[in-house]
């Protein structure tokens, strides 16, 4: 008869915390994070003020580094998007963190003055995703825990009223998008930039398939540009034209002098020259 085998306590445990070990590796039983917004909203320009929760695993864990970055969804091809960062503040350095302990890291971020616009009135604009992503990069460990948060971004007033002025003559807000790239004839420092797209007023309705707005702005002012896209109305070869043409407009709207102006009027004007045919092909 075989005796009766006891199993070691201390091997027990020294087995149990090595596959602890193990799963932490892999991002099980690993420390965790999770970032809180705390601003309502911010504005380009703005801080942007929030907190990281880090809360220690099943085991001591060494931080690398703990940062928070602000990602962008943008358009850089036909139907091809890609996140893109744009911003990224540094929060922590190597430390240890104990198993099972909660740690709050408070942080501010400056928001770049041409950070895209994600909401107006609280109401998320379609087509825009910009994001918080934290990061907790772990010592040996396979997979570092991350986590993004959406950031409402409200317009400054300048924006907010262009905006208003585009509604009150007619047109309706479609969706907006991140392109890759840079704008002709503008002071850019991103390296993208947002389009708001509106459909067009009855009025424009026969001449133009959609209006895009973007917003370049600086700490005095912000940098207005309208893009057109005109029905071309005969083709070369003969015909009614199936294409658009693009035209760009550009103006400033100085902050301090944002109420002198009728925008509804100005805007509409510009509107009404570029719709006037100047050729056969146009």
């Amino acid at each position: 008869m075989m005796p009766e085998i006891t199993p070691d306590p201390l091997i027990c445990w020294q087995d149990a915390r090595m596959f602890q070990k193990v799963m932490a590796s892999f991002g099980q039983g690993g420390a965790t994070i999770d970032a809180r917004i705390l601003d309502r909203h911010v504005r380009p320009g703005g801080t942007l003020h929030g907190e990281v929760i880090l809360v220690g695993g099943q085991i001591d864990q060494e931080v690398e580094s703990l940062s928070v970055t602000l990602l962008a969804r943008v358009e850089h091809g036909e139907g091809e998007t890609a996140d893109l960062p744009f911003q990224n503040v540094q929060l922590a350095g190597k430390e240890l963190v104990r198993a099972g302990a909660q740690i709050k890291v408070p942080f501010e971020l400056q928001m770049a003055w041409e950070t895209p616009v994600t909401t107006v009135f609280g109401k998320y604009l379609t087509g825009m995703a910009v994001g918080l992503q934290t990061n907790l990069n772990l010592a040996r460990t396979v997979v570092d825990p991350h986590d993004v948060d959406a950031i409402p971004i409200e317009p400054v007033p300048a924006q907010h009223r262009i905006l208003d002025a585009m509604t009150r003559i007619g047109f309706k807000f479609r969706d907006a998008t991140l392109v890759k790239n840079r704008v002709d004839g503008v002071d850019q420092q991103l390296p993208f930039f947002q389009e708001i797209n509106f459909t067009p007023s009855p009025a424009f309705a026969n001449v133009f398939d959609e209006v895009a707005i973007s917003f370049l702005a600086r700490p005095r002012d912000v940098q207005v540009v309208l893009d057109v896209r005109k029905r071309v109305r005969v083709l070369k070869g003969g015909g009614l034209g199936g294409r658009a043409q693009s035209r760009l407009g550009t103006f400033v709207v100085e902050y301090a002098a944002l109420g002198r102006t009728n925008w509804e009027q100005q805007i509409e004007g510009w509107l009404h020259e570029v719709a006037k045919p100047r050729g056969i092909f146009d």
